[in-house]
Formats: structure tokens, C-alpha cells, sequence
């Protein structure tokens, strides 16, 4: 490969931060990422984008049947158990994103102007205050990448949090759940598109103000709240897509997955699995976990399709046996 010998190496971009002379602050306006959108402005229609973009996606999957080995319950399930019509769940789902940009645009307008034009000086500050040993490079890619991933994460465990603790009492509330919850549960069968099909002030107070005090909290940047308010929306209409795919990444990767929140929609597990939408954290330290699929599960790291229909075939079993000989139906969470 025949490189550009004028292109300085990144050695000799980074030598300021050997020079005893700081380097000249000159704050400007940042440019933004897409011409016609500020990032404030992207960071509010991403999401959006990003939450029907990916829900169509799996809605063509449903049409055509595309990926029916990996379905977690039989298409048929959706018309016989779910209470609330997809035209219903549209228009909430709607209504939803309308109070979330209005919310946004509304923390938006008192933000500042996001400026540049101090980062060399910052990078060479942190140079002053760590020993020699610790490459330039380090510094660079720490800076420029490594903090905005910390606060990212950090958002993450946040909206954890609010969204662990506020779930629960919403469940163990009876008019919380009555008045508001229960909307979100008339869906037994989840699909993509319906993963805010809730009530309005259920919405805003567990989606829109809970990823807003993460950013509030954690001081984002607009292009960070890109970062986490598309990722966390992409993540929320996967866990509610009712399948478990193998080359999905997110269900790779994080094991509260779409069968580990499905169990969730389940009688059976309503009062369990309350953690969303990243790690099942909450869930084990505060002993909500599911129990009863441990050696579905075995040696796991996350619950699989084959397991979990394994899991429900056994227990239907098991209850027709009950009718069977008698002693009737186990009552349900």
C-alpha cells in the first residue's frame, strides 16, 4: 500500500504534548455531524428513525416468515392472546415519540452551543499529570474516545437503575399498575414495534425522563446522546421483537435478551425479570430473577430459543397433566 508521504504520522500530531509551551485555545462553533441538522437536533430524531427503522425490519421478518425456527411464540399467538390491536399500538407508540421529542427539544433549547477548539489543551493538561511511561497515544484515544465511552456505560447502569426500580414498583403497586402498567402487559405476546406501546405518563416518566437524567447526569454531549439514546432505543425494540436470532449482536452480547424479557410478559413470570433494557444486574442482587429455568439455562451465559421452547413445552405438559388427574391449574404469578 502506497501511503502518503505528507500526511504526518500520528507520532508528530501528538508532539505538542511534549512541548513546555500549551497550545492556543481558539473555541469556535462545533460543526455538526449531517449539514442540515444540528447534533442536539439529530440526537432527538435518531431514535425515532432507528426505532422504526428496526421495527420494520422485523415486521417484514413477521409478514414473510422469514425466520419462523427462531420465533419465540407461534404467529397465531399474537391475534389470540395479545388484548390490544396493532392499529392501537401504533397510535400510542406514536403519541410516545411525539412527547419524547417535545420533551428533548424543550432540555434542547436551554442547552449551549456545543464549541471546539479546546481539546489539544485539555490533552495536554492530562500530559502534565501522569508519568512519563504513559504513551502520547494513550492520552489521545482515552480523550477523544475512552471518556465519552465511560459516560456512555455509565448512562447505561443509570437508566438501568431508574428503569429497574421504577418497573417494580409499578408491578408491586396495584394502582400504579392498574392505572398505568398494566397497558404495556396487554400485549402477553411481545413484537417489535409495540416495545412503547405504554401509557403516556408511564412513557415519559420510565423512557424519556429516565434516559434524560442519565444525560443530564453524566453531562453528554450531543453527540454522545446520539450514541446512547439510539443504542438504548435499538435495544428496547429488540428485547420486544419475539425472536431470538443468532447473528442478532445485541442478544449476543447482553444477557437480558428477547426471551429473557418475554418470560416477563408471561403470567408466569409477570412478577419477575424486571430489569431493562441492558444487564440483569438488579434482577440477581435483589432476587427477581426468573426461578424455575436454571437447568434450561445450565452453563449459559444467556437464555437460548431451543432452551426456552424446551422450558415452555415442559411446563404446558405439566399442566395438562394437573387437569388431567384433577388437581387443577397451578395459579400463576
Amino acid at each position: 500500500m502506497n501511503w502518503n508521504s505528507s500526511t504526518p504520522s500520528l507520532k508528530e500530531t501528538l508532539s505538542f504534548l511534549g512541548s513546555t509551551v500549551p497550545p492556543l485555545v481558539q473555541n469556535s462553533a462545533r460543526k455538526s455531524l449531517v449539514p442540515w441538522l444540528t447534533d442536539g437536533q439529530l440526537a432527538l430524531v435518531m431514535p425515532v428513525i432507528a426505532y422504526w427503522s428496526f421495527s420494520m425490519l422485523f415486521h417484514v421478518i413477521d409478514t414473510f416468515q422469514l425466520a419462523e425456527k427462531f420465533r419465540i411464540h407461534p404467529s397465531e399467538e399474537v391475534q389470540a392472546r395479545n388484548k390490544a390491536s396493532r392499529r392501537e399500538v401504533l397510535g400510542e407508540v406514536l403519541f410516545q415519540h411525539v412527547i419524547q421529542t417535545v420533551t428533548g427539544g424543550a432540555m434542547l433549547y436551554f442547552d449551549p452551543q456545543p464549541s471546539t477548539g479546546a481539546e489539544l489543551r485539555a490533552m495536554w493538561d492530562i500530559r502534565r499529570t501522569l508519568p512519563s511511561w504513559v504513551p502520547n497515544s494513550f492520552i489521545y484515544f482515552g480523550y477523544t474516545y475512552g471518556i465519552s465511552f465511560v459516560k456512555v456505560f455509565i448512562g447505561f447502569c443509570i437508566i438501568d437503575s431508574w428503569q429497574y426500580w421504577l418497573h417494580r414498583l409499578m408491578h408491586t403497586n396495584k394502582t400504579l399498575y392498574r392505572m398505568y402498567h398494566s397497558r404495556h402487559h396487554r400485549l402477553y405476546v411481545p413484537y417489535a414495534y409495540g416495545a412503547l406501546y405504554n401509557s403516556p405518563i408511564e412513557g415519559f416518566l420510565l423512557d424519556t425522563l429516565g434516559t434524560g437524567i442519565a444525560a443530564i447526569v453524566t453531562g453528554l454531549s450531543h453527540r454522545e446522546q446520539v450514541c446512547l439514546y439510539t443504542f438504548a432505543t435499538l435495544k428496547t425494540v429488540d428485547d420486544h421483537c419475539g425472536y431470538a436470532l443468532p447473528w442478532d449482536p445485541f442478544q449476543w452480547i447482553f444477557p437480558n435478551n428477547a426471551v429473557y424479557h418475554d418470560i416477563h410478559h408471561q403470567q408466569f413470570g409477570i412478577k419477575t425479570n424486571f430489569a431493562q433494557p441492558f444487564f440483569t444486574l438488579w434482577d440477581k442482587v435483589c432476587g427477581t430473577k426468573f426461578h424455575g429455568f436454571e437447568k434450561y439455562e445450565k452453563a449459559q451465559r444467556r437464555i437460548t430459543i431451543d432452551k426456552y421452547k424446551d422450558f415452555l413445552n415442559d411446563r404446558e405438559a405439566e399442566k395438562q397433566a394437573r387437569i388431567k388427574n384433577g388437581f387443577g391449574t397451578k395459579k400463576e404469578n
